[in-house]
Parts: C-alpha cells; sequence; structure tokens
C-alpha cells in the first residue's frame, strides 16, 4: 500500500489499525488531516481562481464555417489522483483540428498535477498525455479507474473517433494500451464509466455513443441566409448503440453489449452514470439521450440487465415524451437513503429530477422541487449534485450553454453564452436558486459543458471545475462557511475492485442518516474526485459508518471524529448484519 501525509494527519494500517482500534476506543481510521476552511467574505459563496492556481486549459473545437456537430458538444474534465500525493488532479479533454480550420491554438488535452498549495502545473507531455489531437480522435469525456488494480488511476478517453485506454505505470507517466486492451471503439463515444457491473473485482466499462454524424457527408441546417447556418439537430441523424466492455482480469476487456442486454441502436447517449437504483447489491446504469427515451438498465446479478426504461418513469419526461438529454447525475436529495436522478435538457424543456421510490419507478418532482421553471430557458449540460454547504444534504450545480452559436438570430429570449446554476437544497428535497450576489463567479455568461466536483485543496469543501466550448475552463474555490463540519472518506477495496466503485456507504452523524455510493464518471463527459464526501452540519462527530462493498461484504465503523479525510480498508471494519 502506497501511505502519504497530507497536512497533519497520520496513517494507520493493517494491525496498527487493529490495536488502536482496541485501545483507543474509536479513533481516526487513517485520517489524513483535518482542513483549514474559512468563513466566505460578505457571503459569497465561491471564487475564480482559475488564474491563480495555473490552470489555464482552453478547449479548442477546431471548426470554421461548415459548422460540424461535432464543434459545438465541447469536452469533459476528470478529477484522478494520479500521483498519488491525496490531492486531485486534473485532465481536461481538448477537442481537435476539424478540416478547414485555421486557428493558431494546436488542440491538446493537458494534465494539471495539484501542487497541494493550491496550484496547478501543466504535465500532459511528460505524463505521456500530450499531442495535437486532430479529427480521428476528437477529444470528448473521460473517466478513470483502476481497471488492473494495481493501486493507481488509469484513463479512458471517449472521442469522435476511436478511444483510447491509458494505463498509469505508477512514475507519473502512462502509456496507451488502447490495442491491446481492446477498447478503442471507433463510433462517436461522448461519456464513458467504470463500474464492477458482475461484481468479479475488476473494473467494467460502459461507454455512452452519440449519433452517426460524418464529416464527410456534412448537411446544411438553418435558413440560406448569409450568416444563419447553424449546427444540425440530433434528429437528422441516427443514433449509435452503447458499449459495454466486461474486464477479463488479465488486462484485456471483451465486448458483451449484445450478451448483457444493452444493445440498443435508438440511443444517442450524452451523459451516463453507474448506481444501485434498486438498492439490491449491483450497479444498475442510467443513460441521458438526446432526443430519444433516456435508458435505465437493471443490473439482474446475473451478469446481464434489464432495460425499465419504460416501466421506471426515468425514461422521459413529465409529459410522457422523450427530453433532449445532455448530463446526469444521482443522489439522495430527500433524504430516503435511496437514490434519486437530475437530467440535463435543451431550453423550453426545463431540467429533470426524477424521485426514487423505492419500488423500481421513479416520480418526475422537476417543478415540485424548484429547479424545474429555474432551468426552463437554459441548455444543461454538466450536472452536479454536491453538498457544497456541508448542511448535510445535497445542492445542485448545472453547466449551461447553448448547442447553436448563432441562436439570437433564431430566438429574443435565448443566448449562447449562458450563466450557470447553483440551488441550495432546503431540506427534503426542495430547492432553492442561489442569488447571483452570493456566487457571481458561477453567473458570468460562458458556454458551459462539463463539470466536477471535488475537495481540490483538502479543506473540507467541494470547489468546482467547470469546462466551457472553445473557452477557457474555470476553477471555482468553495468559501463557503467553515463553521459547519464534514468528513471525506476514500473507500479501499481488497477482495473488492481496489477503488471500491459499487461500495455503498451510510452514514449515521448528529441523529441524521446519509447514504452515498462511490462511483467514476457523471455530469457531463466527466468525472468528480473519487472521493466520497458528507457533510455533518453541527456535528462534530460520525457516531457509524456502514460500507457495503460490491463483494457483499458489510462493515461498520463507530465514533469518528469529524472534519477529517479517512481511508477505510475492506476488511479492516467490524462486521455489520
Amino acid at each position: 500500500m502506497r501511505a502519504v501525509r497530507v497536512r497533519s494527519g497520520r496513517i494507520l494500517t493493517g494491525a496498527a489499525l487493529t490495536a488502536a482500534l482496541a485501545a483507543c476506543g474509536a479513533p481516526d481510521p487513517e485520517g489524513i488531516g483535518a482542513g483549514e476552511a474559512g468563513p466566505s467574505p460578505a457571503g459569497v459563496l465561491f471564487r475564480d481562481v482559475t488564474e491563480a492556481s495555473g490552470v489555464r486549459f482552453r478547449h479548442v473545437h477546431g471548426g470554421s464555417r461548415e459548422k460540424y456537430m461535432v464543434e459545438t458538444m465541447g469536452s469533459g474534465v476528470c478529477i484522478l489522483d494520479f500521483d498519488g500525493d491525496g490531492f486531485g488532479d486534473l485532465h481536461f479533454v481538448n477537442g481537435g483540428r476539424l478540416p478547414g480550420y485555421r486557428g493558431e491554438e494546436s488542440p491538446a488535452d493537458a494534465l494539471y498535477r495539484n501542487r497541494g498549495d493550491g496550484t496547478f502545473v501543466e504535465v500532459a507531455a511528460a505524463a505521456g498525455l500530450g499531442g495535437e489531437r486532430h479529427a480521428e480522435r476528437y477529444g470528448q469525456g473521460c473517466t478513470a479507474g483502476d481497471y488492473d488494480n494495481d493501486g493507481d488511476p488509469d484513463l479512458y478517453l471517449a472521442n469522435y473517433g476511436a478511444n483510447q485506454m491509458f494505463r498509469n505505470n505508477g512514475d507519473g507517466t502512462f502509456t496507451d494500451v488502447t490495442r491491446e486492451a481492446g477498447v478503442g471503439d471507433p463510433l462517436w463515444g461522448v461519456s464513458a464509466t467504470f463500474l464492477d457491473y458482475d461484481a468479479d473485482g475488476y473494473l467494467d466499462l460502459y461507454v455512452a455513443n452519440y449519433v452517426d454524424f460524418r464529416l464527410d457527408r456534412n448537411l446544411y441546417c438553418g435558413e440560406a441566409r448569409e450568416g444563419y447556418r447553424a449546427y444540425c439537430s440530433p434528429k437528422n441523424f441516427r443514433g449509435q448503440p452503447d458499449v459495454l466492455y466486461r474486464n477479463r482480469g488479465d488486462g484485456t476487456f471483451e465486448d458483451v453489449t449484445r450478451r448483457a442486454g444493452v444493445w440498443n441502436p435508438g440511443g444517442k447517449g450524452l451523459g451516463v452514470v453507474a448506481a444501485d437504483f434498486d438498492d439490491d447489491g449491483d450497479p444498475d446504469l442510467y443513460v441521458a439521450n438526446d432526443l430519444t427515451a433516456n435508458f435505465l438498465y437493471v443490473n439482474q446479478g446475473d451478469g446481464t440487465f434489464g432495460d425499465a426504461t419504460f416501466a421506471s418513469g426515468a425514461g422521459f419526461g413529465e409529459d410522457g415524451k422523450p427530453q433532449a438529454g445532455m448530463g446526469t447525475d444521482f443522489g439522495d436529495v430527500d433524504g430516503d437513503l435511496l437514490p434519486d436522478l437530475v437530467v440535463t435538457n435543451l431550453s423550453e424543456e426545463n431540467n429533470s429530477l426524477y424521485r426514487n421510490l423505492g419500488d423500481g419507478t421513479f416520480e418526475d418532482v422537476s417543478f415540485a422541487s424548484g429547479i424545474g421553471a429555474d432551468s426552463f430557458l437554459y441548455v444543461g449540460f454538466g450536472a452536479d449534485f454536491f453538498d457544497f454547504d456541508n448542511d448535510a444534504d445535497l445542492d445542485l450545480f448545472v453547466t449551461n450553454g447553448h448547442i447553436i452559436d448563432n441562436i439570437d438570430l433564431y430566438s429574443d429570449n435565448l443566448r449562447y453564452a449562458q450563466e450557470n446554476l447553483l440551488w441550495e437544497n432546503l431540506g427534503a428535497g426542495r430547492f432553492r436558486l442561489v442569488e447571483g450576489g452570493r456566487a457571481p463567479a458561477l453567473r458570468e455568461p460562458r458556454v458551459g459543458r462539463g463539470a466536477a466536483t471535488g475537495d481540490l485543496d483538502n479543506d473540507g469543501d467541494l470547489d468546482l471545475v467547470v469546462t466551457n466550448s472553445n473557452q477557457e475552463a474555470r476553477l471555482f474555490r468553495n468559501l463557503t462557511d467553515g463553521r459547519r463540519h464534514w468528513v471525506t472518506i476514500r473507500a479501499e477495496g481488497t477482495r473488492s475492485n481496489r477503488d471500491a466503485l459499487g461500495a455503498v456507504i451510510r452514514i449515521q452523524a448528529g441523529g441524521r442518516a446519509q447514504r452515498e455510493d462511490v462511483r467514476a464518471a457523471s455530469s457531463y463527459a466527466s468525472q468528480n474526485d473519487g472521493r466520497v464526501h458528507f457533510g455533518l452540519g453541527g456535528a462534530e462527530r460520525v457516531d457509524r459508518v456502514e460500507i457495503r462493498w460490491p463483494g457483499g461484504l458489510r462493515e461498520r465503523w463507530e465514533g469518528l471524529s469529524a472534519d477529517r479525510i479517512l481511508v477505510l480498508r475492506e476488511g479492516t471494519g467490524t462486521p455489520a448484519p
């Protein structure tokens, strides 16, 4: 095991941890250190620290006046600790050069190593992830996961064109293993996620593919007037089937899409998440599709999935029609310990919030929850449930930006660059839009696409990273009131997959129960910090942590101090019923 110190914490492993638990009653398992959060000045919740951080990533769509559809889709960002120092690093996916591009910028991905002092340094070329992107591998999304269980996160890139798998060498560099791994899907991949769907201890891979758009068959859409040519709607193209790859455990994968029951050529996938929606111990899949029904695949526990798209109520909008799904995320927003769903949609559709009823069905509560009306004139992409104010419930952040860059010629109400939206959870799944004055940096109009959340400075609150189409990415530091408490948990599998993807973590603190699932990708083409964060409000201790590991083992830890980053390893807790 690679152990690192972060700030003032100490590491306990193996027998030392067991002895400490017995001697002291309930110390902090592998506590990395307490944060140093402080109150926000004048009530401001987030500050744009992009310039000070050293992050200089600019997305380049590489287009011309030809209006290639791929230009306007933007790209994502992944938070991953690629060097194992305890701080989340950032991988930004870039677009690529398209036919007719005359720009001076050379589109390339960027990997920013977190120095741990609030600044980042770009190391993509040195890490083996550099190089100019072209139309053959035009970048879209990313997901990170330890597919070979060697203790460090590997990286998968979803592209328009052949996707790529990079194995982490454990020395700060990556090796392209796409060919030998067998995961170079050539379709238009936008989002992907790692998951262990068959509970064999190895991470499998699901890729959400979009539409059959081809550069050499580019359609003319929009009016036949100067300046009125527009990007085409996905209605003009056939959908593409998603792909599920099973990890053989030897560094190679096999395509099991049809065998597993998730082959559907009618989808137009843009976002995907894996979570145990029916709480039966294995990960299910939810795919946000553009203008077709969103997919809900329920894991049957035998290597196959059942299609619950229609029966679940989570495949369509409140009017029973498909919507233009872009990004998606899940989380327990109403405190019933079941994962609910959010999907971002096109303007004049509103974002959708689906409440999990616990019987395999969902209820559309978009307007009842308070997010429906607020989102009506926005085109949402990235979506993240996260407890930004540490008050023990999940809030919601959505990035916005239209897909038609000259939409103002067609509409008096819509704009290409749009403000991001942040909703505060008032309790029990009722949301209120945060006023612009409390988050002015978030409300500056941009063409938002990907979004990821994570505690990048390890100070106990969740920060935000946002990608923007053909614009600079932005990094927002959380400045919320540091008087509330928190705990962050990194679950580490031993018999289960090393990342513990699919583990369900439940905590009890201050008389309140919370649940989070350990997951890989979410949002739009992006991935959050893999550690699980819980806001605790006024609770100074965590009474109990219970983890249901992917292999079925249940363990608990009791009487833990708050304001700590904990590493909980499978097999070191007390067996739980």
